[in-house]
């Protein structure tokens, strides 16, 4: 049997979500962003950033936040957002690298869409994190004593997404088509009939 285009997996999956969201999880640098706007387009879906809507609604960057006010303020404050965000309906939402991690998210984004971690070797995200210097996580002395930290403590938690994509260094079409995929082969679709 001749294996399905793309474009066809991303309409399958298109119609499989209706109104309930694509929202990629996973470590910064491991491509949720990015990946995120081009699977948006593939999915004829819009693309929105947690951390970009966290920013626009404190009117500061993610480092003053943390700066000014802390970590734990900085949390609630996107719990807040992605909240809002996920009764919007259908779209392709990247959030921030601890958003998975607070129970009321994880709970929110399994009720209103499927989540996919975007799981990425060290090596692989430490190439990216230390391109920008405004990862607030990252101001330390050894960053990546830091994110070994926060992969030892996140990725048995990003490990309870809907779907695991292996995030790789390839052009992101690639793993655009890999997340596409996946959700196409994501026989979890049935958890939405009963909200329809």
């Amino acid at each position: 049997m001749a294996r399905r285009s793309i474009a066809r997996e991303a309409e399958a999956v298109r119609e499989r979500l209706g109104r309930h969201s694509v929202v990629l999880v996973g470590l910064m640098g491991a491509g949720k962003s990015s990946v995120g706007r081009r699977l948006a387009e593939k999915l004829k879906l819009d693309f929105v950033d947690a951390d970009h809507e966290i920013e626009t609604a404190a009117g500061k960057s993610i480092s003053e936040i943390f700066a000014d006010h802390g970590e734990p303020y900085f949390r609630e404050g996107e719990r807040r957002v992605i909240a809002r965000l996920l009764g919007n309906g259908a779209q392709v939402l990247a959030t921030g690298g601890g958003a998975y991690i607070n129970d009321e998210t994880r709970a929110r984004i399994q009720d209103n869409g499927v989540s996919v971690w975007l799981n990425a070797p060290l090596p692989l995200l430490m190439k990216r994190v230390m391109k920008r210097q405004d990862r607030p996580l990252l101001k330390a002395d050894d960053p990546e004593a830091v994110m070994k930290k926060l992969i030892e403590a996140r990725y048995p938690v990003y490990g309870q997404a809907d779907v695991t994509v292996e995030s790789r260094d390839v052009q992101h079409g690639h793993m655009v088509n890999d997340v596409i995929r996946a959700l196409a082969q994501w026989d979890g679709w049935s958890r939405f009939e009963k909200h329809d």
